[in-house]
Order: C-alpha cells, then sequence, then structure tokens
C-alpha cells in the first residue's frame, strides 16, 4: 500500500534550504575527520579519539623553527598527522643545517598517542629514527605540548628540551600554542533571548523562503509576492474588528433611549390659533 505524502507549497523551499545546510555540514564533517584519521593511534581508546579530534584545525600546516646548540644547528619540521619535510609517516622532522645528515625523523604520525586536558592537549609521536650512541640506541621520541590561548590561532613551535642524557625513555619535547585547544565558553545567553533568536531566524527563513517561492515557481507580483498574503491579511481584518469592539466605546449622542415617550407635536404659533375669531 503506497501512501502519498503531500506538503505546503510554502514549505518546499524551507525543507530545500535544510537539506541544503545538512548536505555541507555532512561534506565538511567528513572531510575533517579523515585529516586525524591519518594518525595512527597506539592505544585506540574514544579518549585518545576525542582529545586528537580537538587538532583538527591544526591539520595541514606545516609548523617551522630553528635551534642552535654549540656547534650544531638544526631546523624541526612538524605537523599535525601529516608528513613533516616530505617524508612519508614523519610527523616531526630533524634537519641538520651542516649537511652531516640531511634529515632524520624524531617521530611517526603512525604511532600516535593523544592525551587531552581542559586546555591542553599532549601529542606523542614514536618510532623515530634511532640514536647513534645516547639512550642505548632506542628510538626517538617527539613530545608536542599544544597549550590554549585564546589570543593566537596558531602559534610558533618552540624546542624546550631534549633529554638524551639517560639510558632509556630518551625525548624532544616542543611547546606550542592554539586556541584550537581551548575550551567552549559557556553562552551567556539567557533562554529567553535564544528562544526569540530561534524565533526571528525561522521567521526569516518563512519570509524569504515563502517570497522566492510565490516569486519564481507561483509567479506572483506586488504584494502578493508575500508568503500566505490573504491569510494574514484576513487574520489582520479579525485583528482590527476585535481592537474595534474591546477599545472603542460609543458615544452618549450614539445611546439609544431607553423607553418610548409619547410622540408632541410642534407647538401652533399663537397668531395662528386665532386667526379664526376675525371676522370675515
Amino acid at each position: 500500500m503506497k501512501v502519498a505524502l503531500s506538503l505546503p507549497y510554502t514549505a518546499m523551499p524551507v525543507l530545500q534550504l535544510i537539506l541544503a545546510v545538512q548536505l555541507v555540514l555532512l561534506a565538511c564533517g567528513g572531510q575533517a575527520s579523515d585529516n586525524v584519521k591519518r594518525c595512527g593511534l597506539r592505544y585506540e581508546s574514544p579518549t585518545e579519539a576525542k582529545a586528537l579530534s580537538r587538532l583538527e584545525p591544526l591539520t595541514n600546516i606545516s609548523f617551522t623553527v630553528d635551534e642552535t646548540d654549540g656547534k650544531e644547528s638544526y631546523t624541526y619540521q612538524f605537523q599535525v598527522c601529516g608528513d613533516a619535510g616530505n617524508m612519508e609517516g614523519a610527523g616531526l622532522v630533524q634537519i641538520d643545517k651542516a649537511g652531516k645528515k640531511n634529515k632524520i625523523v624524531i617521530g611517526r604520525y603512525t604511532v600516535t598517542q593523544a592525551i587531552g586536558g581542559s586546555d591542553w592537549v599532549m601529542l606523542i609521536y614514536r618510532n623515530g629514527s634511532n640514536y647513534d650512541g645516547h639512550c642505548s640506541k632506542e628510538m626517538r621520541k617527539a613530545i608536542v605540548m599544544i597549550s590554549c590561548n585564546r589570543d593566537v590561532e596558531m602559534g610558533q613551535l618552540e624546542v624546550k628540551l631534549e633529554d638524551r642524557e639517560k639510558q632509556s625513555d630518551c625525548f624532544y619535547l616542543f611547546e606550542l600554542d592554539s586556541s584550537a585547544v581551548c575550551p567552549v565558553l559557556p553562552s551567556k545567553l539567557s533562554a529567553g533571548s535564544i528562544i526569540l533568536i530561534i524565533g526571528l531566524v525561522l521567521l526569516s527563513v518563512y519570509l524569504i523562503g515563502g517570497f522566492l517561492y510565490q516569486r519564481l515557481i507561483v509567479g506572483a507580483k506586488g504584494v502578493e509576492q508575500f508568503p500566505n498574503y490573504f491569510f494574514w491579511t484576513h487574520v489582520g481584518n479579525l485583528a482590527a474588528d476585535g481592537c474595534n469592539l474591546v477599545c472603542r466605546t460609543r458615544g452618549p449622542e450614539d445611546e439609544p433611549p431607553t423607553y418610548s415617550g409619547v410622540s408632541v407635536e410642534p407647538a401652533e404659533d399663537p397668531e395662528e390659533r386665532d386667526d379664526h375669531l376675525l371676522p370675515m
């Protein structure tokens, strides 16, 4: 059994607008999720996935910083879930300016750990290139601390520490400020303001959608382009009649008599009453 669903013509433009907005949001959401999904989480947990998703605005951006330590001078390049230094799988690389070793992988985004706080996210890249003579020749590891700063959309990458003077668990520490990890500020709007805004938005959609439908589809001209014009004019007339009935009162000159009196003939002129006594 087939059921035909009919909708008012004035509702069609509104539905089309809502569907278009939903499709755009869905397309944008799918594209954004693919960027952070390039990171391979070491521990597949909802907590780490949520922390990593907060870094979505920082994807597809290369952060670079120069560091000089004595005779050694390096350039570090970092990307969130992207190929730093055009090296596949490398999230953070070290470039030796002296040219002894062109590029060294500090950490790979294919082995990622993300830890999130209220206003910060710690990103850990593991499985970098092995040390030559430090840390028992273990693989390098990069820790990037991304802190909240509402005044900076994407700050400058800074090198804070290279802890390699121990037997194991060595790491590079970097810092980066960004507003992307800042918590969402609570809304200061009252419930009445929110309802008023929603009402104005719905009214605007109704007027604009109805106007376009009446003009482009129906072919209306003049005031008939207003959506449901005849309905609203009828409502206006009813409102005017109600206001006239409630707000306006009759004047004393318009009041009907409370009783019916005896009709009184107009008084005669005294001269006319004595005319019959005069001799002919």
